[in-house]
């Protein structure tokens, strides 16, 4: 896993929307990297700590406006908004890592595509290395979130989101 560099508390539902939509302003103020390079997001974390409750406010913030469900059975749901195509990924029912292989997954993480993946470990191996790792967990009152960075376009993405976080109070 990736150092995080950014913890946050994320006190309610409300909170993990905030933390989804600075996410989803950063992904758009990076839209030419993205383009140019395409953007990994792994979002780690145990049943019911957030991960598609995050992906949906993403989506949401970038224009999604139908449904946001999610993949758990059918794997991948694809998005596009503006000129980006957003994956959303949960590969929870895995058995294998070889899986993503055999899905033809791996083709889907190229430039301009934005892959938000739920339960990155359980593709293993297989699975290129995230620009963003994401790990939420549930704490007593409310979640936490651990955030850090893989590479130049993972840092660019981490930099944005703090910045909205310092205009957006996120928890208590």
């Amino acid at each position: 896993m990736v150092e995080p560099t950014l913890a946050l508390q994320l006190a309610d539902e409300r909170a993990t929307a905030a933390l989804g939509a600075a996410i989803a302003d950063a992904l758009s103020s990076l839209t030419n990297a993205v383009e140019q390079a395409g953007m990994s997001i792994a979002i780690a974390g145990e049943l019911g700590s957030g991960k598609t409750s995050l992906v949906r406010a993403l989506l949401r913030r970038l224009g999604i406006t139908g449904a946001v469900k999610s993949p758990t059975f059918a794997l991948l749901e694809p998005y596009e908004v503006s000129r980006l195509h957003l994956y959303h990924f949960d590969f929870y029912r895995f058995k294998n890592p070889r899986e993503f292989v055999d899905g033809g997954f791996l083709e889907l993480f190229e430039p301009g595509n934005v892959c938000l993946v739920e339960w990155p470990e359980r593709a293993g191996e297989y699975l290129p290395a995230a620009d963003l790792l994401i790990r939420l967990g549930i704490l007593e009152s409310g979640r936490s979130a651990a955030i850090g960075a893989n590479t130049k376009i993972g840092e660019q993405c981490l930099e944005q989101i703090r910045t909205h976080l310092k205009a957006v109070p996120v928890g208590a």
